[in-house]
């Protein structure tokens, strides 16, 4: 999508036939009433007990991420590498990952029902606390940023198509359940054409013009250490804690990871000028991404360890 932007940019800021931007925008509200669709409210209860677990999780994504981001911004204050800092400090502030979380979880031997309410609540709550993030520096940086009206377009936007998802649970939950590949597939071709049209944007006014190749791989790499630093913080609290393996696991995965499609869904609303969304998005590109790759690697460890331990015991 995003070298179909460079090389065709028109096309995403066309708006006849059709506006891509106009499609995206719909397509944002039936992903979160999907989303509401398949929240089972008795999973969510299932999950209720580890109130320290739960409190490490929201605390690591909430807090920890965006204090460590906007720790390093007097570094980059000033020029264009302070675009890319905001679109990192905005991967910092928001939501955990639903679907491949609590999978991550799943292979590596977790607390599923955790991971679910985890995960679940972190996407609802992202809703309000990544906004208030962002204010801080939108609002003194771009003249548009108005929290209140940014508030009542996710509000609409996206909490409450999630509301009313949840209230047909009981009567269309089973469908979408039955039809998730289906739903899936939806959300990623809403996501890429969020991808195309706000790359179009950047493209089209040469947003990435002062940025070299070497300061994109530098980006992955901070990723990466991004992601480490996390799980490393994580682990240790949770040792201090008294975890046991299936609470630590969880809170790793959970606490450590950053939902693309919140980012990509939410920036439509939260970034009123739209030449921007690209360098913004492209930190959260990068680590969901190598947060996958790296995520797999260490869950299939725990899950080979797990089974040569329960080998170990019963031998």
């Amino acid at each position: 999508m995003i070298l179909f932007a460079y090389l065709w940019p028109q096309i995403g800021l066309d708006r006849e036939p059709i506006s891509l931007g106009d499609v995206a925008n719909y397509g944002v509200s039936a992903i979160f009433f999907f989303y509401g669709l398949r929240l089972s409210p008795e999973k969510l209860k299932a999950g209720l007990s580890s109130w320290r677990l739960h409190l490490v999780v929201q605390l690591s994504t909430f807090v920890l991420f965006p204090l460590l981001i906007l720790s390093l911004h007097p570094f980059f204050e000033g020029g264009n590498k302070e675009l890319l800092w905001l679109g990192t400090f905005y991967l910092a502030a928001l939501p955990s990952t639903v679907s491949s979380s609590v999978v991550m979880v799943s292979i590596a031997g977790g607390n599923i029902p955790a991971a679910i309410f985890n995960a679940s609540i972190s996407s609802l709550m992202g809703i309000f606390i990544t906004p208030l993030w962002m204010g801080l520096f939108l609002t003194s940086s771009t003249e548009s940023f108005d929290l209140g009206s940014i508030m009542g377009k996710l509000i609409l936007q996206v909490l409450m198509p999630v509301i009313v998802g949840i209230l047909l649970h009981r009567y269309w939950g089973g469908f979408a359940e039955r039809n998730k590949s289906r739903l899936r597939v939806f959300d990623q071709v809403i996501i890429l054409l969020i991808v195309y049209t706000s790359f179009s944007e950047s493209f089209a006014r040469k947003m990435f013009s002062g940025y070299s190749f070497i300061d994109i791989l530098a980006l992955g790499a901070a990723m990466v250490a991004l992601f480490f630093l996390v799980y490393g913080v994580i682990h240790a609290i949770s040792s201090v804690l008294g975890f046991n393996r299936e609470d630590r696991i969880t809170a790793i995965f959970c606490g450590s990871k950053k939902s693309l499609v919140h980012g990509t869904v939410m920036s439509k609303v939260l970034f009123p000028d739209a030449n921007m969304v690209g360098i913004i998005l492209l930190p959260i590109m990068l680590y969901h991404a190598l947060q996958l790759l790296a995520a797999s690697v260490i869950s299939q460890s725990m899950a080979r360890k797990a089974t040569a331990d329960n080998a170990i015991k019963e031998g």
